[in-house]
């Protein structure tokens, strides 16, 4: 039951991050800096599919996913269908991963370490809930600062 509460929450979050893309007037904004703002949301949406196919692909549901970080924040453009395709492969990937676990998986340790340390797999899904809402406040908040610097 948690598991599955955990995979309907990923799912919701991801959704929202398609909104915010669907949200940008022009496609090339998703990729627009802007003063101290380092990363632009196509980067953070990248870094996001990056982080989630490592941690729950590759790590719990064995999907021999490799990951590249450094191209989640070089990119420069991909197209939003492009992106979001990829989004919506995340969340079949989220579902299939959790899928293979029950809630007494939850106890076990995390197969990767984290930080240096052995952390539950509870433990990780929730601080990668947490990191994928922290970057979907960042996205909504890119995406209405550069609309309204056009």
């Amino acid at each position: 039951m948690i598991i599955e509460s955990f995979t309907k929450i990923f799912e919701r979050d991801i959704f929202k991050i398609i909104a915010e893309l669907n949200q940008y007037n022009d496609e090339k904004l998703i990729w627009a800096k802007q003063g101290l703002v380092s990363n632009s949301a196509g980067n953070l949406v990248l870094h996001l599919i990056g982080n989630l196919n490592h941690f729950i692909g590759f790590a719990l549901g064995n999907t021999g996913y490799v990951r590249t970080r450094e191209l989640e924040f070089s990119t420069t453009f991909r197209s939003r269908d492009e992106v979001i395709n990829d989004l919506h492969e995340t969340i079949s990937m989220v579902k299939t991963s959790l899928g293979k676990l029950n809630d007494e998986s939850l106890n076990s340790i995390f197969p990767l370490e984290y930080n240096g340390e052995k952390v539950t797999v509870a433990h990780m899904l929730m601080h990668l809930l947490t990191h994928l809402n922290y970057h979907v406040g960042q996205i909504n908040y890119h995406r209405r600062m550069i609309g309204a610097a056009q």
